[in-house]
């Protein structure tokens, strides 16, 4: 497999008053891609469905995060989820619990030996008449 990497796209989540570090991470990963229209399946002739995507998810307590609800966010790809010690747990001034920072890192890849048709193949301009 020739993996190549596309793409990284980072983002940040949050649980402010119910202390869920599953919650903080989707955020963060929705936080990442919900800003982003990547065109890199159609300009290399795969499809979405061949996007190789490996996220990375920051927090305190890793052990806390569900990672298949993380991989859920996902829209379409093959993806990977592997969460790590990270992020921030900021104590709440009543000493109520803590506001979680939950980061997130997401590498987006193909495997170009897989490649079924040349860059930019039928993305010619087309003259339109009105």
């Amino acid at each position: 497999m020739a993996k190549t990497r596309m793409a990284l796209e980072l983002g940040m989540g949050t649980s402010l008053r119910k202390g869920d570090y599953t919650r903080a991470a989707v955020r963060a990963v929705q936080d990442a891609l919900w800003r982003n229209s990547i065109s890199f399946a159609e300009a290399f002739g795969f499809e979405k469905s061949d996007m190789l995507i490996d996220v990375q998810i920051g927090v305190q307590k890793p052990e806390a995060v569900d990672g298949d609800a993380v991989k859920a966010v996902l829209p379409y790809g093959n993806g990977g989820v592997r969460i790590v010690r990270g992020g921030l747990d900021i104590p709440k001034p009543d000493g109520d619990g803590v506001t979680i920072l939950a980061n997130a890192a997401i590498i987006i890849s193909f495997d170009m030996e897989r490649r079924t048709d040349t860059p930019g193949a039928g993305m010619e301009d087309k003259a339109v008449s009105a």
